[in-house]
């Protein structure tokens, strides 16, 4: 056994059974579920928002990138690369942006663990 693990059955042990299922319920998430709670949360339209923008650069990417591969044309090669790499950049930034969520929410699960801890320790103390 882990010593994760065993630090998470001893504080399940020491919570009541309303706190341990609270405890369970901030449990890890795998990369969907992560992807799913930016969605969901208070700017979840935001990051809805994005993800279409995001799609709709990707294709505005893939037409510069086939109109840089079908032209011989020295300017217009240039004009679709920086296009191109515009939308690269665009695209770099929405994903930074949706992956900065994703670590403030793990961020926040910890400390809302953090928090349960303390108040348990807190209450058993002072009974």
């Amino acid at each position: 056994m882990k010593k994760e693990e065993k630090i998470d059955e001893l504080i399940k042990e020491a919570l009541s059974t309303e706190e341990a299922e609270f405890y369970d319920e901030l449990g890890e998430q795998g990369l969907i579920g992560k992807l799913g709670e930016v969605h969901k949360g208070k700017t979840g339209w935001l990051a809805s928002i994005m993800t279409v923008m995001h799609v709709l650069i990707f294709v505005v990417f893939i037409f510069c990138s086939v109109r840089f591969l079908n032209t011989e044309v020295t300017n217009e090669l240039i004009k679709w690369a920086c296009a191109g790499f515009l939308c690269m950049i665009f695209m770099g930034m929405m994903k930074l942006y949706i992956w900065m969520q994703m670590d403030k929410n793990d961020i926040l699960r910890e400390l809302k663990r953090l928090e349960l801890q303390v108040s348990a320790l807190s209450h058993k103390a002072f009974k």
